[in-house]
């Protein structure tokens, strides 16, 4: 069981929903501590790529997570460059760019780029100041609702790459926001509560289902240097650096 120690409401659910997928067979190994990795993955990664937010969209940041495999080998297959982050942000050039291109001249199948060890391996990595702006934005979640709540394993690292993304304009107040889940994963409005600097959901797509959220919870600005915990700023580099930039 995995316990984030800061909000006793969402770990205790994450725990439910770990149990719950697990119990009905509807994750593809145990999911417990991970954005699971759900039965169906590859429709929902479908749905979504039928929506005019996806097809409208050139750059699309993505998380690296199992789950979201069949989202970035779909954004790679229609030619879209993808941002993914490097898990738990541990480097200064904290975002790796991937596209069609690049994994070509690497002589890499899209197939094998999608996969989250190998995009490190072959994408570039890249600063802030290197990125495209972004057009669409896919997130992994642990639990979802349908008014636009959402958490992911606890440890607050979405919302930290959301928070510096728009803080260099790389991310607009209109910019998409998306998971996909299994049905599962959706729960009461009133399960999941959302703090300040919470970023929920625009979609929710399940294999079955799409969810236009019309989520009214206020976007955040920007980095909230009140919420960023100690031990984030021993962990994540950037973050001291960008602390340092942004109240110069």
């Amino acid at each position: 069981m995995a316990w984030s120690g800061y909000h006793v409401e969402k770990d205790e659910l994450r725990s439910e929903i770990w149990s719950l997928l697990k119990q009905e067979k509807a994750a593809i190994r145990d999911p417990f501590g991970h954005i699971p990795n759900f039965v169906g993955a590859e429709n929902a990664a479908q749905k979504l790529a039928e929506l005019p937010i996806w097809r409208e969209a050139k750059t699309i940041k993505c998380n690296p997570d199992s789950p979201q495999i069949p989202v970035r080998l779909q954004a790679l297959k229609d030619g879209k460059r993808l941002y993914m982050a490097v898990p738990k942000l541990t480097n200064t050039r904290c975002f790796v760019e991937l596209t069609a291109e690049i994994l070509g001249e690497n002589n890499v199948a899209l197939e094998e780029g999608a996969i989250a060890r190998q995009a490190l391996k072959f994408g570039q990595l890249v600063s802030f100041a290197e990125m495209q702006p972004i057009d669409l934005v896919m997130v992994g979640c642990v639990a979802v609702t349908r008014n636009g709540g959402r958490t992911g394993k606890g440890a607050g690292f979405a919302d930290l790459e959301l928070a510096m993304l728009k803080s260099f304009g790389l991310i607009q107040s209109n910019t998409p926001i998306v998971t996909t889940t299994h049905p599962l994963q959706i729960v009461a409005d009133s399960r999941l509560p959302m703090q300040a600097h919470d970023w929920s959901l625009n979609w929710i797509v399940t294999p079955f289902e799409v969810i236009e959220t019309n989520s009214n919870y206020p976007r955040p600005t920007g980095l909230n240097w009140d919420s960023i915990r100690p031990e984030q700023y021993q962990k994540i580099p950037i973050l001291r650096k960008l602390k340092e930039q942004f109240r110069e």
